[in-house]
């Protein structure tokens, strides 16, 4: 049990990824490249486990990790290697990542499964969790053509003087209470390789949007327009200004994961040229 990744645990778990995802065909979250860049930058002591790692003699078969990105709330993903599973390798892991849940202040733990994962379902029904919503991957492949946006609304990079605005916009498109602990520096996060952006339209915040670069791989996180603007058309030009962004700084492949909870939505996404790649669902434990 570790408070942060090294480049050695990095190397060991992406390897035991690439063979869960090889044998399962199914997808994980475990944000490995956001926590290696955290863990290099930040060197605090944060007096608490996020990395849980099984070993058979000098091999890792089995691996849970948190994740939290402020707010009241954690997520918690994992994988076991297919030659050691029903040898309760999961289960001993999730024993230790809910211990460390109880210790902790923040009050809901969700637990992330593949929508198609057989084993990760049926190990969800053994715990006390219950269903909270699906994030949908996406992944961009039909050409935008720029000539459709009109410029009406213009993306300017977030500061350190933004991350209450951002804080607020966070809470309400997850429909929460905004609190004062939700709030993240945007300078941080960029150190981290998530860089955000405030949408504008006559100098007015309607939303925002987070655009990664990793690996060539262009990534859009923490999309939203505000209630007042929507149906005008301005998500269409954020997205499809953000597609461009990444485009420009040589993205290759350029994906998205938001949570959709109307055809609207969806139907926005498939329209600037997105295909659903892969579904997971979130499961919450309260204490």
């Amino acid at each position: 049990m570790k408070e942060n990744l090294t480049q050695k645990d990095y190397n060991q778990i992406n390897l035991l990824e690439s063979i869960c995802l090889k044998k399962d065909k199914t997808s994980l979250k475990l944000e490995l490249d956001y926590k290696l860049s955290r863990a290099q930058w930040n060197q605090e002591i944060l007096n608490e486990c996020n990395e849980f790692m099984f070993y058979e003699d000098n091999l890792l078969i089995g691996y849970m990790g948190i994740c939290q990105f402020g707010g009241s709330e954690i997520e918690v993903n994992g994988m076991v290697h297919p030659d050691f599973r029903r040898n309760g390798v999961f289960k001993e892991l999730y024993e230790k990542v809910k211990e460390e849940f109880n210790k902790r202040s923040c009050d809901r733990m969700l637990l992330l499964s593949d929508h198609h994962s057989i084993s990760g379902q049926e190990f969800i029904k053994t715990t006390d969790a219950t269903y909270d919503f699906s994030e949908y991957e996406m992944y961009l492949k039909n050409t935008v053509n720029k000539t459709e946006l009109s410029n009406r609304v213009t993306l300017r990079k977030a500061t350190n003087q933004d991350a209450r605005e951002i804080a607020i916009q966070n809470a309400i498109y997850s429909g929460e209470e905004f609190a004062e602990e939700q709030i993240t520096l945007p300078e941080d996060e960029e150190k981290s390789g998530l860089t955000i952006f405030l949408a504008e339209l006559d100098s007015k915040i309607i939303g925002k949007i987070g655009l990664e670069l990793n690996q060539e791989i262009g990534a859009i996180y923490g999309f939203g327009v505000l209630p007042e603007y929507r149906c005008n058309g301005y998500g269409r030009e954020i997205l499809m200004s953000s597609i461009e962004n990444l485009k420009e700084r040589n993205a290759q492949e350029i994906k998205l994961q938001v949570v959709i909870k109307n055809n609207n939505a969806l139907n926005l996404y498939k329209s600037c040229g997105f295909e659903v790649t892969s579904i997971m669902d979130y499961y919450a434990v309260t204490k």
